[in-house]
């Protein structure tokens, strides 16, 4: 992978990555992003509400932008066990969420490929029953319209058409 294809982005603190990780995503300019950090417990509960809150903001950022997010947020007890488990006894678990991120870009690019793909077929299915080939008497366009159910939001709408026994046919 070229150096110019990864762009590092340094925040204050792991409370922040969720919300630079949600910014860069919204960008649609990167195929995945890779969120590492560490968190070291303390006497408070403070520890534990900053956990759950960048847990939840990656997750969210996730979800919500359709771009993947690697959780590589190391949550630890002291910093003997961070730094063990940033590469040296218990493996590199930045090392790991890279290959996730470039593991989940890959499907999502070979999904959304297959996706392309299934709705240029269902496309040209659909031309079959074109205007010209349905008298204007026997189209109702609005009532296709209202047959079909709607699955998700936004742009990443996917839209099931209405079955065949629902739909009119005219000889």
């Amino acid at each position: 992978m070229r150096e110019k294809a990864i762009q590092i982005v340094r925040v204050p603190g792991s409370f922040e990555i969720p919300s630079a990780a949600r910014t860069l995503a919204e960008t649609k300019k990167y195929d995945a992003i890779i969120c590492l950090g560490c968190l070291l417990r303390g006497d408070t509960a403070h520890y534990d509400v900053i956990v759950n809150e960048v847990t939840r903001g990656i997750g969210q950022s996730t979800q919500e932008t359709g771009v993947p997010h690697a959780f590589g947020v190391l949550t630890c007890d002291t910093l003997e066990q961070a730094i063990d488990r940033a590469g040296l006894k218990m493996g590199n678990k930045g090392f790991e969420a890279a290959l996730a991120a470039v593991e989940m870009a890959s499907l999502r690019a070979a999904i959304g490929f297959q996706v392309s793909g299934v709705r240029k077929a269902l496309s040209t299915q659909h031309s079959a029953f074109s205007k010209r080939q349905i008298p204007a008497s026997g189209r109702n366009d609005k009532t296709i319209g209202r047959n079909r159910t709607d699955y998700g939001s936004g742009t990443n709408r996917v839209t099931k058409p209405a079955k065949a026994s629902q739909a009119k046919r005219h000889k």
